[in-house]
């Protein structure tokens, strides 16, 4: 009997099953927090990775929580990359995290519970390399398998890092290169060769733990993480939180290898074109050649920096002597929108 293939029971997978941007809007518009809560700092007027609560000693307590369907087939892979995924919204925010608990919906008539138990066994590996418990959870019968994490996490106020405050002039960075989304349509529809399946598997289950030291850094001005809507929106969302816009490089941009060739041959996720159709009134000279990366719905990308200019130098040496890979792709340095040179 062949093995089970747990992409084949999802319709869409890993972020790049997101409601689209414009939709979710309409679901969300009139439900904004607010200032309803005074030590609410972070809710969902602005579209950050996380939550973020002032607590009464003065620390801040960041929660979030992220869930998908399968990306790949191996059930432990899926538990490591969505559990990783959501771990990485808490170092998005400059915090650390302390504990996490499961979402899991599980079809019980269609695969087994061992299968569940895989899934989970993998969370637990991603929750133990950041000494965190997988403390408790919960679970739901439905058609569709759908895992995740709510994790909770702490920082001080000073280590606090949202998508909106960019400054003009700043440096931007990239810690992952793009394309997980490519390779893993590419992987569903088997066209996906093993070097390309290991690139995938390396980078979707990398935890974005330098966040939390880039919390430390106060030239660090904004941080947040590429996922579902892609380099280009969630670039597009720090500019409107700064009210500033973006030049990005073109061929600075880095690209997991295979998924240029798989991009040139359009295999690509569905929501790529969900995404270009949502921003691309707000994006201005993007050539063919990036057209599928931009857009490329990641599932636990890299963490997006705006540096200040001035500690360029101080910033590239940091990240050397602690081994974190950083790309710089561009600067803030517009009025609003991105632009390609």
């Amino acid at each position: 009997m062949e093995p089970i293939k747990l992409t084949q029971f999802s319709s869409s997978s890993g972020c790049g099953c997101k409601i689209h941007p414009e939709e979710l809007e309409n679901i969300i518009g009139d439900l904004k927090t607010g200032n309803t809560f005074p030590n609410l700092l972070v809710g969902n007027d602005s579209a950050d990775d996380a939550s973020v609560m002032r607590l009464e000693n003065g620390d801040l307590l960041i929660q979030t929580s992220d869930f998908f369907t399968p990306i790949v087939d191996d059930p432990f892979l899926f538990g490591q990359i969505a559990a990783a995924n959501a771990i990485s919204d808490v170092f998005a925010m400059g915090g650390t995290p302390i504990m996490a608990n499961a979402l899991l919906g599980w079809p019980t008539d269609k695969l087994a519970p061992e299968i569940a138990n895989l899934v989970l066994k993998g969370a637990i590996e991603i929750c133990q390399s950041v000494k965190i418990p997988l403390a408790g959870g919960h679970s739901i019968k439905i058609q569709e398998p759908v895992f995740g994490l709510s994790v909770t996490g702490t920082c001080k106020a000073f280590q606090l890092k949202t998508n909106k405050d960019a400054q003009k002039g700043d440096i931007i960075y990239l810690t992952k290169p793009l394309g997980i989304g490519i390779l893993a349509s590419a992987l569903k529809k088997g066209k996906l060769s093993e070097e390309g399946f290991v690139a995938l598997i390396s980078t979707a289950t990398k935890v974005n733990a330098e966040g939390a030291l880039f919390g430390n850094l106060a030239y660090v001005n904004a941080m947040t993480d590429v996922t579902g809507f892609g380099l280009l929106g969630h670039l597009l969302e720090m500019c409107k939180g700064a009210k500033i816009g973006a030049e990005i490089i073109a061929e600075k941009v880095p690209v997991l290898e295979e998924a240029k060739a798989l991009a040139a041959q359009f295999i690509m996720p569905d929501n790529t074109f969900r995404n270009w159709n949502a921003f691309e009134k707000e994006t201005h000279n993007l050539g063919e050649n990036l057209f599928g990366v931009v857009n490329d719905p990641q599932t636990n990308g890299g963490l997006l920096i705006s540096v200040d200019a001035a500690s360029k130098s101080e910033f590239e040496a940091f990240c050397n002597e602690k081994a974190i890979i950083i790309y710089e792709i561009g600067l803030f340095n517009r009025e609003q929108g991105v632009y390609f040179i």
